[in-house]
């Protein structure tokens, strides 16, 4: 299994625009330099990727992602979800077929208010096509299982994702944008050889986990090597690594591991 976290910053990118000349951020480190936070996983050849960020053509573009197979949305917030308009590209690889498009209903009605024009069996002209799917709790493909849980986030829920290779049997876990991971969720995602939490910073945040909470849930989970996503610009990566626990880090975008 192959992991690329194609960006890894919170909804505003880092840095933000007219960034605060009192947040010390070192933007002489490129792993400093976020954009929104999405993922791209290959299970024995079957490319799935998670959420479409507003940065989402270059983030391809940077890290050669060649194929799509599935979309996974895990919520309809704009930092996951105005990039999929570039999906059209990969309809064009698929000869027109509209890529399937997971998510639970209130990302889908989400994506059909957005793009109405790509809710189609067959892409037309230049423009992409979705087939619209409500996602299982165990929704199998051709190189592996995914299993989805609902995490809170705020007033919403984003899902929860656990991928399973087939031929390895090796476990990533995605939990981006979620306030707690409920033990349901805790005990999906135990044994995972990679675990991505949500992380967004170190004061304490009503839709997020900041870095003290996703530390402390990620040694309940007690997965093999944890990376945190979805930060601000308040957190340096250079400045702030050597806080964490052993086996736990700071991804940053590009960040490629196979497992």
């Amino acid at each position: 299994m192959e992991v690329f976290f194609l960006g890894t910053g919170t909804s505003e990118g880092v840095p933000v625009i007219a960034q605060p000349d009192d947040i010390e951020l070192d933007l002489d480190n490129p792993k400093n330099w976020r954009t929104r936070t999405s993922v791209h996983v290959v299970m024995d050849g079957c490319h799935v990727q998670v959420d479409a960020a507003p940065e989402f053509r270059l983030q391809c573009i940077q890290n050669n992602i060649r194929k799509i197979d599935h979309f996974i949305l895990t919520h309809g917030h704009a930092d996951h979800i105005q990039g999929m308009d570039d999906l059209r590209r990969f309809c064009r690889i698929r000869d027109g077929h509209a890529l399937p498009v997971y998510g639970h209903e209130d990302g889908l009605q989400r994506v059909r208010e957005i793009y109405p024009y790509a809710i189609r069996d067959f892409a037309r002209g230049n423009y992409p096509a979705f087939n619209l799917l409500s996602i299982p709790s165990r929704l199998e493909l051709e190189g592996g299982i995914i299993q989805s849980t609902l995490l809170p986030h705020g007033k919403f829920n984003t899902l929860g994702l656990v991928f399973i290779e087939k031929s390895s049997q090796k476990k990533f876990s995605y939990y981006t944008d979620c306030n707690e991971v409920p033990e349901v969720a805790c005990e999906l995602a135990s044994g995972s050889d990679l675990l991505a939490l949500d992380a967004l910073r170190f004061k304490p945040h009503p839709s997020h986990m900041n870095i003290e909470k996703a530390i402390h849930t990620a040694m309940e989970i007690n997965a093999i090597q944890t990376q945190l996503v979805h930060m601000t610009c308040q957190v340096d990566f250079g400045r702030d690594s050597h806080l964490l626990p052993d086996g736990i880090e700071f991804a940053y975008d590009g960040l490629r591991i196979a497992i």
